[in-house]
């Protein structure tokens, strides 16, 4: 197979995402990647305005893309398909970008390719590492966290995940509770490092039950009230803080390393062989949990990756290769792509947390 030459177009949630990615499936290289963040116009709110992000993509999207072009020195002409993330995610944004992706394929006659987000990044360490299929996934982020076996780009199974708050979710409420800047991941991570893990000693929600699954929503609420308990006057001490982020990111990496035991006990009954984990999203950056990862796989006999810190969060050149993908098995999108903000990868499975008129969440 020829090298394709694939645009990325990434809009998800506050961080506007281009790219240019070339190759073939399993070997492809990112030739320019970028990524407008969005923090300093969410900073004053304590999260992201979903408004505010949709009117910021708007802005932002055709200049990440020519920017990217740019980067690459690659013209319009020269890309063979456009990909863009059409969910799940804040409609608003995802809707700028697949409107944005729509015009360019519609003006240049290119085929136009829908991802799936939460594919984008459960298929990056195949861009990164070339890893083969089947391999286990844990993707955990600001608002999913699952445990999938990925078999190919569009066949997933899940064995596991959040019941309610995902990790990333959790690490912003927990910043909020403790006046820390957005986003939280970031925040917590560096205040825990002075912190002394063992002085809260914060639950590790569904440890006593079997399965995969997992709880945050619970731990956010204890981290609530230890931080009343201590507070003097309405204020923290900086070390009362840094204790508070300490314990709260040692229980979710509790949690995080046990279940992931279970799930690769799940996937090596369901896949004799040399297992392999990923682990892949926003929160795969803190380096805590990569850690207690990387010990998990030792112990189990497995291999484990994990992409480089700026392709763990939302970013084009996940949604490109993705593309790239679907594209070498000649999957591709019509004009009435729609912008989705519920679209789960395992189609088979029950919703983890209910579903509406939106769909299933997860």
């Amino acid at each position: 197979m020829s090298d394709l030459t694939i645009l990325g177009i990434e809009s998800s949630c506050d961080d506007t995402g281009a790219a240019i990615v070339r190759g073939t499936a399993g070997n492809a290289r990112v030739m320019s990647n970028i990524v407008m963040g969005q923090a300093e116009l969410h900073a004053a709110f304590g999260g992201v305005v979903p408004e505010i992000a949709a009117r910021a993509h708007a802005e932002k999207v055709d200049l990440a893309v020519k920017q990217a072009l740019s980067e690459a020195m690659v013209s319009l002409s020269e890309v063979d398909a456009i990909a863009v993330t059409a969910g799940p995610g804040l409609i608003g944004g995802v809707l700028s970008g697949v409107m944005c992706a729509k015009g360019i394929a519609a003006a240049l006659g290119k085929p136009l390719i829908g991802v799936n987000h939460l594919a984008g990044h459960a298929l990056t360490p195949r861009l990164t590492d070339g890893l083969t299929y089947p391999y286990l996934m844990l993707l955990v982020s600001g608002g999913h966290c699952q445990f999938l076996i990925v078999r190919g780009p569009d066949e997933f199974t899940r064995v596991g995940g959040t019941i309610d708050d995902a990790p990333g979710e959790a690490f912003d409420k927990v910043a909020r509770l403790l006046a820390l800047p957005q986003p939280g991941g970031p925040s917590v991570e560096a205040r825990a490092r002075d912190g002394d893990p063992k002085r809260f000693r914060f639950p590790r929600p569904l440890l006593d039950r079997e399965g995969c699954d997992m709880s945050y929503s619970g731990l956010k609420t204890a981290v609530l009230r230890a931080r009343d308990e201590v507070m003097t006057d309405n204020t923290l001490t900086a070390q009362d803080q840094a204790d508070l982020c300490a314990g709260f990111q040692e229980a979710v990496t509790a949690v995080l390393a046990e279940k992931t035991r279970r799930a690769l006990r799940v996937y090596m009954d369901l896949n004799p062989g040399q297992p392999m984990i990923a682990v892949a999203g926003g929160v795969a950056a803190n380096q805590a949990i990569r850690a207690a990862l990387t010990t998990v796989a030792e112990e189990a006999g497995a291999g484990f990756t994990a992409p480089p810190l700026k392709l763990c969060t939302d970013n084009g050149a996940m949604i490109a290769y993705a593309g790239l993908e679907r594209f070498a098995l000649g999957e591709t999108d019509d004009m009435t792509l729609q912008a989705r903000p519920r679209w789960p990868l395992d189609k088979k499975s029950a919703p983890m947390i209910g579903s509406g008129k939106k769909g299933a969440k997860a």
